[in-house]
Parts: C-alpha cells; structure tokens; sequence
C-alpha cells in the first residue's frame, strides 16, 4: 500500500536532532512504514514547520494534504506521530480526521502503533477526549509563554526581534557545564540609526509632513530599516510615522499593545485596553529628548487638527475638497520603472481639484527610489481603458475569434483517445500478477524482495483502475463543447458586459477584475512634452472571460488543462 506522511511542529526547527522536529517525524515514519511493508509515496510528505496547531487555512502542508483526498487520495494510509500533529483545535481536528478517514485513507500513529478509526461511538467519544487533552495542553503552553513574556517585559528584556535605532546583545553566563549560556537579550543603542531618528524628529518638529521627510531622507541616502515583501530598502511615509510614534525613542518600553491570537488560537491581531499596557522607563535607551518628543508631536496634533481627523465631520470635509472612494484602475496597474503600484494624486488647479494617476513609490519615497515623474489625467486615461475594452475586447468578433481557438484546442487531435480494451487487458494482467505474489508469500514467508513487489504491483493496479475511471468521464464528445450554442449566449451575455463597462467604478472595476491577467503597465516614454506620455500594456486573459461569459465551460477546460486561449497585450497612448 502506498502511505503518506504528516509532520508539525510549532516553534521553527532549529536542531535536526531534536526529538520533535519534522525531521525526525519523518524518519520515524519511514521506519514505520517499512516496518508494514508499505511503500512511502514522495510526493505525499507533508510538512509544516514552525506553525501553530491551532492554524488550520494558513499551514500549506496540511492544505496540501486535504486538497490531495479530491477527487480520490492517491495513498491509503496516513502516517503520524500522534494526533496533536494534526491540530490542536478540538473541533478543527475532529472535522479534519473525519474528512480523511471517510476519503478511504487509514491513519496511524507510530509512536503508539495505534490505527484511528471513526466506526463506533466508543471511536469518537475517544478522538473528543484526544483533542480536547491536546487543545488544553496548548492553552497550558500559551498560559506559560504568556507569563514568561510579561516578566520579560516587566525586566526592560527584549521580548520580539529587532527594533531600528537599537542593536540586540546577548547577555551569558557560565552554565553548570562550563560553557556560556544565554540568558536573556537586551538592547543597546545604534548610534548611526539613531541619528537618523533624531533627524526625523528634527524635520517633524520643523513642520516637515510624513512625505517631506520620506523624500529627503531617501535623497541624502539615509539608512533605513530592513524591507519587507521584496519592496526596496528605503523610507515610506508609514515607516517614518511608525518612527514618531515608538515611545521607546523617548526612553519607554511598551509592551503588551495588541493580541496576536483569537480564542480560538488562530492568528488575528487586534489592539488591547491602554490598561493592559506594560510601560517600563529605560534612560539608557533613550534616543529623543522630551523636549524634541514634544515639539514633534505638537506639530502632529497641529495637522490632525487642520485636517479635521477624528471629528465627525472629517469625511464630509475630504469629501467636499473632491476626494473619491475608488478609481477605476486602483490596485489594477503597476509603474513600468520600479514595478511599484500606480495611485490617483490630487491638486488643486483653478477649474478645481484635478485627478491624475502617477507612480505611487515617487509620490511616496522620491525621485531616489523611482524616476518616473509623470501624471496622467484620471479622466483621460478612464476613458481610454473603457474605449478599449468596449472596442478591442468585448467585441464580439474578438471574442469569437477567442473562443474558435479555445474550441480548436479542446477538439486537437492530439487528445488522448480513451483505449479502455487496452487498458483492461494491462488490469487483468496486474491482477493475475498480484495474485501470483499473494500466493508465494503464503508459501515461502514475506520476504521483502516478495513485499516489496506486491508493493510495486499493487500501486500499478490502483493506477490503472484510477486512468480507467478518468478515462471514462473524460470522453472526446463530452470535452467538446457546442460551438454555435456558446456564440448564442456570448452574444446575449456580451451587450450586457458592454453596458457595465459605462456604468459605475464599481462595476466596471469587477469586470477588470475578470478580464485582467495582470496589472496594467504604466511605462513613460522619452520624447517631447507635447508626445503621448505613457505607453499602456493591458494583458487580456481570454479564458477567464470565456469563463465568465459561458457558465459550465471552466470545468471543460480543467479537464483537458487549458488556460489562455489566446493573449492580447494592446498597447496604446493617451
């Protein structure tokens, strides 16, 4: 039989060796497996390091291995160490089993030899008590964590990672075997980060805005802190508001601000009571003196004012100076330059506000960080993506021509031809094979070359029942559809896309979202002032428009793997 595995930990593995790492559950599983005579399949080693048991959506092993049950497991038996691996949610782990075990695949667990079955109620009053011990236990974990990181905090010891303006250090002492041993972290002031936090300050207190500094500190090439998702390694207006209001800049430790888990131990950060808040005074890890602090913040609270940020009446003022909730290509175009997201600037002019779309990484951060300069009228550039998708896409020769190619790719003949005889004959032949095994190992013993065969044999067998059954539901006629019956309701469907396309933002922001392959390309170009400013490449994705026009045609192209019919990348100048 062929025989999957599923390994967890919770903390990121950091010695191999380590009883609880997945390493060594995998080992053990192999060793398990061998032991019965089953073969391991390697594509069905499922891992997940350094995650929580009570996560469930966001563990990609775990994800892997029940999306692997649909339509059939191609395994029979799941192997773990026990079942606190699974999960350590009551509810999560119980529905969890139940979906593997009535997929027909078997579970064991090798640290007791023990095989979980689901068939009486006795089965499933056990699995409760299991989970329920192995839930309690991880509230016990996170009780003593808990408790750890509060005295931690209480002590002025770092109880995260790394912090702009400080540097980490590594207080030892000499355990009983001599060597030296770590016994907490504490931090230490930067001297070179911390002066640019205080020339942030500087410039705030100046009145300086969160843009005004961003840009002039990437211009003098200031040392900023670590990226993160691949950006560049450069100041934002948010890193930079993050920096005026970290209170440990002004020599207070706080800690204890948000709650990372739910009740239910799955991930979701939100904010706790300001009485919850630990504040611990250090003078050593001062940066910015009180004086500074304060001028900096007045003039923060200056602006929030100003703004109206806060009052009631806030929204009814931005609204009144012209700003919008949505634009048309918000989140759907990118610079061609720095690759970073395009946004909508506003200035006021003297026929009112006027709308443009410019890079938002120069808008942001700075010529430094990205050169591209140029602003597109909102208006403009609207009409444009709407003339185009009503003229050059959802044309209906265009979207025929489309789906002739999407209909010839699912009708070329180079489709496997189901040959169930043949394959029927090779089944027979398995069989007979298998049988033949089964009886030299009742007579001469199961030696593991004769194991090993039956092994090999049998996982032939189900491979071959597996291409049968595929065979039979993926028939030439029923992966070809009717191509004057798709034109009948393309054509019906497509005046009404057409009208959503000069409706509202709202409506025609979810057809970009279905006819876009990729964000939109914003990319200069050199000339005179008075040539066309930006070059425009919007990649169609013809198949999920097919999709979306035809209900009932995605399922003809999963079963033959079909996507992108056919490409359109139409460039054009506004």
């Amino acid at each position: 039989m062929l025989s999957a595995i599923y390994a967890r930990k919770s903390t990121v593995q950091e010695i191999v060796d380590d009883q609880k790492s997945v390493a060594r559950q995998i080992e053990h599983a192999r060793q398990y497996a061998q032991r019965k005579g089953w073969t391991v399949d390697e594509c069905a080693v499922f891992i997940d390091d350094g995650i929580s048991g009570a996560e469930f959506a966001t563990r990609p092993g775990f994800v892997r291995l029940m999306n692997a049950l649909k339509p059939r497991p191609p395994f029979q038996v799941l192997i773990m160490s026990e079942e606190s691996r699974l999960g350590r949610e009551a509810i999560e782990t119980a529905y969890a089993l139940k979906q593997i075990v009535t997929a027909g695949v078997r579970v064991f667990f090798y640290l007791e030899d023990r095989e979980r079955t689901l068939d009486s109620p006795t089965d499933k009053i056990m699995l409760s008590l299991t989970a329920f011990a192995d839930e309690l236990e991880r509230e016990k974990a996170r009780q003593r964590v808990t408790d750890a990181m509060l005295r931690k905090a209480r002590a002025g010891h770092v109880c995260g990672g790394s912090c702009f303006g400080y540097r980490n250090v590594e207080i030892t002492a000499p355990g009983p075997d001599g060597r030296a041993h770590r016994q907490f972290v504490k931090r230490e002031v930067h001297p070179d980060q911390a002066a640019v936090i205080r020339r942030i300050f500087e410039l705030c207190a100046a009145g300086d805005g969160l843009k005004g500094i961003t840009k002039r500190l990437n211009a003098e090439g200031a040392t900023a802190p670590r990226s993160q998702q691949g950006r560049p390694r450069a100041w934002a207006p948010s890193t930079v508001r993050e920096v005026l209001y970290r209170e440990a800049y002004r020599g207070v430790l706080v800690y204890n601000r948000t709650q990372k888990r739910d009740r239910w131990g799955q991930r979701r950060e939100k904010g706790r009571p300001a009485a919850d808040w630990i504040r611990v005074p250090d003078e050593n890890l001062r940066i910015v003196s009180d004086a500074l602090w304060q001028a900096a913040h007045g003039q923060l609270t200056e602006r929030r004012e100003n703004y109206g940020i806060g009052r009631p009446d806030a929204l009814r003022g931005l609204m009144a100076r012209g700003s919008r909730q949505s634009y048309l290509l918000s989140g759907f175009a990118r610079c061609g330059c720095c690759g970073g997201s395009v946004q909508v600037v506003s200035r006021a002019s003297t026929t009112g506000r006027l709308f443009r779309y410019g890079c938002g990484q120069y808008a942001g951060r700075g010529a430094t960080i990205c050169s591209n300069a140029r602003l597109a009228r909102l208006d403009e550039v609207d009409a444009e993506i709407r003339e185009l998708l009503a003229t050059e896409v959802l044309r209906p020769t265009v979207i025929e021509s489309a789906l002739d190619k999407a209909i010839a790719m699912l009708r070329k003949p180079n489709l496997p031809v189901p040959d169930r005889n043949q394959l029927t004959k090779r089944l027979r032949a398995v069989e007979a094979r298998l049988s033949n095994l089964t009886e030299m190992a009742a007579k001469g013993g199961a030696v593991p070359a004769v194991l090993e065969a039956l092994n090999r044999s049998e996982a032939e067998r189900q491979a071959l029942e597996r291409e049968l059954a595929d065979r039979k539901v993926s028939r030439r006629e029923d992966v070809c559809p009717d191509a004057r019956t798709l034109r009948q309701v393309l054509r019906k469907q497509l005046d009404d896309w057409n009208g959503l396309i000069q409706g509202n933002v709202t409506e025609a922001r979810g057809l970009l979202s279905v006819v876009l392959r990729e964000r939109i390309t914003f990319t200069p170009i050199a000339g005179k002032a008075d040539a066309p400013m930006y070059e425009l490449k919007i990649p169609i994705a013809f198949d999920r428009l097919l999709v979306s026009l035809v209900p009932g045609l995605e399922a003809r192209f999963e079963r033959v793997g079909l996507a992108s019919p056919t490409g359109f990348e139409p460039v054009f100048w506004p």
